[in-house]
């Protein structure tokens, strides 16, 4: 099955991109979430509009992203969560707390989904995570898990 992909999908494509994908995949998971749209000849000029838009919108963000990169950069990010004795966690730091963490700081919204943790982190103490704030550009900020 052919689709325009209207969203960025990981492993996929960008938005605009013209994928072949599992007709199930494709009718089951990416057209029910508005992540693509069915492949058709008239649909190529949605492809062309979906890239334009998407072109004038990565210059423009390109700069805004690096403002935020160095906010992010210049401060640590303070997570407070619930701890036991020792230090260790209940579970994990989610990416969700952290993206909710360095939205505070920064004063911009970001997304979970951009978050890269390496190693799950289950200690208190100070921690490295990689936020990919454009396409060329990413930010390592340094994370502080706290007890609440």
């Amino acid at each position: 099955m052919k689709l325009i992909l209207t969203q960025e999908v990981d492993g996929l494509g960008a938005p605009g991109d013209v994928v072949e994908v599992k007709d199930g995949y494709g009718r089951n998971y990416l057209v029910p979430r508005g992540l693509g749209i069915r492949w058709t000849r008239g649909g190529e000029k949605t492809v062309e509009s979906i890239k334009t838009a998407r072109t004038a919108r990565a210059a423009r963000d390109a700069d805004h992203a690096k403002e935020i990169k160095t906010k992010l950069e210049a401060n640590a990010v303070a997570v407070k969560v619930r701890s036991g004795a020792g230090g260790r966690l209940f579970g994990a730091v989610t990416t969700a707390e952290i993206a909710d963490a360095i939205t505070e700081v920064s004063g911009a919204p970001v997304d979970r989904r951009t978050i890269v943790v390496a190693q799950p982190i289950k200690a208190l103490g100070a921690h490295e995570v990689s936020v990919k704030l454009h396409d060329e550009v990413s930010a390592t900020v340094a994370l502080n898990v706290i007890p609440a």
